[in-house]
């Protein structure tokens, strides 16, 4: 139904945009297929109806055109569109929306606003906004803004993107949008098993590949962070109030650094199969070749650690210090239970 009435509001536009003269409701009903259509599947009802009178049935369906039409006429000024009610030499009622009406002001954005623009509708590839970046872009182009894109982009082999493939991602945007709790289940790197959490979402951030959100925990009276990808099962909002204040700034990488181990307190020795760890590598302070497929790397260590060397799996093994490999053998233990 509300697609349905979606497209019934679009053609009632265009049409009243794409005329030069005033439209009567009789040709407005004549011309949008919505309003043929309710209007055949309005007489084939009452010619169902044994007791109903042609004229009656008639007067029925001009009846219920008129509501309609109503609300549709006052549901498109609501949304912005100038309707123009012109009465003929004949007295007849017309309708139309002239075009220099309801043309937009001229848009002016200078050269940094053009290009953050025009870098916003690349980045965002999936979820929600990506039909929103690139209908807005297109708005703007109608307009006659100039993006100034380069004419070589087409061609070029890196682009910027920001994935978003968790399936939390969209709830949880627009449950911080609406300042609303939610429910999730959620999985920590060292748990065999999830468990429920009830967060107030307030931010969402990308940091190296993955999303987090940052909120207020109610069970921990406490801010957290939290990765997307750990989320398991639907996150569930809730029609309820916040119970702690949104700050004015929240540092997400900043926690999800020093969580991560980006605040390194000293050195830590791992072997990285050949091929592999490319994140490790580019933060490695030395490499040494062992042969036999397998590489030495000197990381900088800090707390956090071990739960991003247990993501690359077999492809990494932890000399030293001692206490970082003993904590990745204990995770990957508790994953191998899960």
């Amino acid at each position: 139904m509300a697609i349905a009435k979606a497209e019934r509001l679009m053609n009632l536009a265009l049409c009243l945009l794409g005329t030069r003269r005033p439209l009567s409701k009789a040709e407005l009903r004549a011309s949008i297929e919505a309003y043929i259509e309710a209007a055949a599947a309005a007489a084939a009802a009452a010619a169902s109806g044994a007791s109903a009178a042609p004229a009656a049935g008639e007067s029925a369906n001009d009846d219920a055109f008129n509501r309609m039409f109503e609300r549709d006429k006052d549901d498109l000024r609501e949304l912005g569109l100038i309707i123009e009610t012109v009465e003929g030499l004949d007295g007849e009622i017309g309708y139309l929306a002239r075009r220099d009406s309801n043309r937009l002001p001229a848009i002016t954005l200078d050269v940094e606003e053009a290009a953050a623009l025009g870098l916003a509708a690349k980045v965002w590839q999936q979820a929600r906004l990506a039909g929103a970046a690139s209908g807005a872009l297109q708005k703007l182009r109608a307009a006659g803004m100039p993006l100034a894109e380069d004419p070589s982009d087409g061609l070029s082999a890196l682009e910027t993107r920001i994935p978003a493939h968790e399936a939390a991602f969209e709830p949880l945007m627009l449950a911080a949008r609406d300042r609303r709790p939610v429910v999730f289940d959620y999985r920590k790197a060292n748990a065999a098993r999830p468990e429920q959490r009830r967060v107030e979402p307030w931010a969402l951030e990308c940091w190296r590949g993955h999303w987090y959100l940052a909120g207020w925990d109610r069970d921990r009276q406490a801010e957290r962070v939290f990765r997307l990808s750990r989320i398991t099962g639907k996150v569930r909002s809730r029609a309820l109030a916040f119970t702690a204040p949104v700050p004015d700034h929240v540092t997400v990488r900043t926690t999800v650094e020093k969580w991560a181990g980006e605040k390194a307190t000293g050195t830590a020795r791992i072997k990285v199969r050949a091929g592999h760890g490319y994140p490790l590598r580019a933060r490695a302070l030395a490499t040494h070749e062992l042969g036999d497929g397998w590489d030495e790397l000197e990381i900088p260590y800090g707390h956090g650690l071990d739960a991003w060397l247990v993501e690359f799996g077999p492809d990494v093994i932890v000399l030293e210090p001692a206490e970082l490999r003993a904590d990745v053998i204990d995770r990957l233990r508790a994953v191998a239970k899960g």
